[in-house]
C-alpha cells in the first residue's frame, strides 16, 4: 500500500438511487506521520449509512463511499505510530480525527472535539480538503489516535460493528453509572438496542428493561440478556415501572413512535434518558415531566477511544458478540435496503471481496 496507490470502494453517486453502488477508484489524503492503513475484512452496515446516502442528514458529498464500523489489519504504519505494527488486526469507528489538542481531546472526550471532528466518511480533512471515504471499501487511512486494536478473542466479524453500534451504547452506559445495583432501561431492539441489552447485563446491572413497540422480539431480547421486555404498543405499558428506572438509553430512530411521557415516567427523581440515535423528525420533549420530577435528558455521540478500548475488552472477557448476517460487499444494496426497511437481526456485515 504505497501512498500512491489507488484504493477502490462502493459508491452512492445520487440520493434517488441510493441502493445503486458503484465500485470505483478512491485516492486517500496524503500519509501522515501518525496514520495507519488499514486492509479492510469486514465493515458493518449501521442505520447512519441509510441517512447518508438517502440525504436524510442533508445532501452528502456525492459520490459517497460509507461504513464507519470497519475490521481488518494494518498494512502500514507511520514512524510516529506507536502500539500498532503491521499485521495487527485493528478496527476504526465514526470518527477518523479531530484536533487532539483542545479541552476535549485531551480529557477523552475527542468525540466533542471543539474545532474539528473528522468523521469516518462524507467529512472534509481540514489540512488536504479530502472527503473522507468509509469502510464499503478495499482500504482506509487513519490517525492512530482513532484506530483500535482487536482482542484476540474476538472474530474480526464480531468487532466490526462494536466500533460504532457498541461504542456508541457502551458510552452512555458508563458514563451514566450503570452497573451494579442499577436499573437500565433500553428503548428500540435493533442494531444499536441490542447491543446495549448485552452490555447492560456485561456491566452488571442489576435490572435491564427491554422497550419494544410489539412482542415480535420479546424472546430476543430475553435471550440478549433482558431481565424484562415491555410492549410500548400497549396502552398503560409504564403503570408497572413507575419511578423504578435508574437510566434510560433511547436507540429508536423513528421519532414519532417514542411514548415519551409515558417513557420518562418510568425514570425514579434524577434518572437519566439519554437519545444516542438521531431520528430524521425533532423528538418533542415533554419539558414539564423533566422539571417536576427531576430528571434529566440529555444526548451522547459515540465513545472515546478509552471507552473503545475498554468495551472490546469487556466483551471479549464476557463473550458478547452481535447477532450478524454476512453478506458480500458487492451485496451492499441489499444490505442497506434491509436496514431501511428493518428487515436485520441485528447487524449486517459486509464481507470483502474487492480484488486487490
Amino acid at each position: 500500500m504505497s501512498n500512491e496507490l489507488t484504493w477502490k470502494g462502493y459508491a452512492v453517486h445520487d440520493t434517488a438511487k441510493w441502493e445503486d453502488f458503484k465500485l470505483i477508484d478512491i485516492k486517500p489524503k496524503p500519509r501522515g506521520e501518525y496514520d495507519v492503513d488499514i486492509k479492510i475484512e469486514y465493515c458493518g452496515v449501521c442505520g447512519s449509512d441509510v441517512h447518508t446516502i438517502t440525504g436524510g442528514w442533508g445532501p452528502p458529498h456525492l459520490p459517497v463511499i460509507v461504513g464507519h464500523e470497519i475490521a481488518g489489519t494494518a498494512a502500514w504504519v507511520g514512524p510516529k505510530v506507536t502500539g500498532i505494527k503491521v499485521g495487527d488486526r485493528v478496527g476504526v469507528g465514526a470518527q477518523i480525527c479531530s484536533c487532539l489538542e483542545c479541552k476535549m481531546c485531551k480529557t477523552n472526550n475527542e468525540q466533542y472535539c471543539q474545532k474539528h471532528v473528522t468523521f469516518t466518511y462524507n467529512s472534509v480533512y481540514p489540512e488536504s480538503g479530502t472527503i473522507t471515504t468509509g469502510g464499503y471499501s478495499s482500504a482506509i487511512r487513519s490517525h492512530e489516535r482513532f484506530v483500535f486494536p482487536i482482542p484476540d478473542a474476538l472474530e474480526l466479524e464480531h468487532a466490526a460493528p462494536m466500533l460504532c453500534g457498541g461504542v456508541t451504547v457502551y458510552s452512555p452506559l458508563v458514563r451514566n453509572g450503570a452497573g451494579p445495583g442499577k436499573r437500565v432501561g433500553v428503548v428500540g431492539i435493533g442494531g444499536l438496542g441490542h447491543f446495549a441489552i448485552q452490555f447492560a447485563k456485561g456491566l452488571g446491572c442489576e435490572e435491564v428493561v427491554a422497550f419494544s413497540h410489539s412482542s415480535r422480539k420479546k424472546e430476543d431480547a430475553i435471550k440478549l440478556g433482558a431481565t424484562q421486555f415491555v410492549e410500548t404498543g400497549k396502552k398503560g405499558f409504564e403503570e408497572a415501572l413507575h419511578a423504578s428506572l435508574d437510566l434510560i438509553i433511547c436507540t429508536a430512530n423513528v421519532a414519532p413512535g417514542i411514548a415519551m411521557s409515558e417513557l420518562l415516567s418510568t425514570l425514579a427523581p434524577g434518572g437519566k434518558f439519554v437519545m444516542v440515535a438521531i431520528p430524521e423528525e425533532q423528538v418533542p420533549i415533554p419539558s414539564r415531566d423533566l422539571v417536576v420530577r427531576g430528571i434529566s435528558f440529555g444526548g451522547s455521540l459515540l465513545g472515546s477511544k478509552k471507552e473503545a478500548l475498554e468495551m472490546l475488552q469487556l466483551a471479549a472477557a464476557k463473550g458478547i458478540k452481535p447477532w450478524i448476517e454476512i453478506m458480500p460487499m458487492k451485496d451492499c444494496g441489499k444490505a442497506v435496503r434491509a436496514v431501511k426497511d428493518g428487515n436485520v437481526r441485528y447487524r449486517h456485515v459486509l464481507k470483502q471481496d474487492i480484488p486487490r
